[in-house]
């Protein structure tokens, strides 16, 4: 895989997954436990998250075409819901206020709900990780890297849930709200160009 599809690919996946958007999320749900709870639910959420991604990236297109639904009109609809989740990144709340609304304080599965889904494994990161590895433009091969580079964005978010306490203290709340708008916004140009190619490929417009 090219170098340059790589990194695009890992930023599409760090900006749907919001590493850095979550840390006020898990901070918040995490308040009062011990540092040994605290990172066993870190590590929890995020194989959670990755494995959920995993499914998604092994079984969402067979299941889709399954429905004899046209890859072109699932990148179209995703590429909108993306465009629709990025602009709520951009004008709403913030993830961190509106995720933090949905905990409902039971320990017992803070690493599921509201970390693993909807924090880490979104909508977002879901239709992602399907449009990415898609069967009849990727080679397994091109597919097995797209699955390591999510598994490295992963891994990324569980070292820096693991340092949430000192980086919170750095960035603050107010902080993590504006890296998450500024990810919306990338993730708003991502969108566009998944339609864009979509009705390249489908009207075959040859751009």
């Amino acid at each position: 895989m090219d170098w340059d599809i790589a990194l695009k690919e890992f930023i599409t996946l760090w900006v749907v997954i919001d590493p850095i958007g979550t840390i006020p999320v898990f901070l918040a749900v995490t308040a009062g436990l011990s540092v040994a709870q605290q990172r066993s639910i870190a590590v929890k959420s995020t194989l959670i998250a990755g494995l959920i991604l995993l499914f998604f990236i092994v079984g969402g297109q067979v299941l889709m075409e399954g429905l004899n639904i046209h890859l072109e009109s699932f990148q179209i609809a995703g590429g909108i819901i993306l465009f629709l989740f990025a602009t709520t990144m951009i004008f709403g709340d913030g993830k961190p206020a509106s995720e933090q609304k949905q905990f409902d304080g039971n320990i017992s599965h803070l690493a599921v709900f509201p970390l693993a889904i909807p924090s880490l494994a979104s909508p977002g990161a879901m239709l992602s990780v399907v449009m990415l590895t898609d069967n009849h433009r990727y080679s397994i091969e091109q597919q097995a890297v797209t699955a390591g580079i999510m598994v490295t964005v992963m891994l990324c978010t569980a070292a820096l849930l693991l340092l949430a306490n000192p980086i919170q203290r750095v960035i603050g709340t107010a902080g993590a709200s504006i890296i998450s708008r500024v990810m919306g916004l990338i993730l708003a140009s991502v969108a566009v160009d998944n339609i864009l190619h979509a009705l390249n490929t489908y009207f075959q417009l040859g751009l």
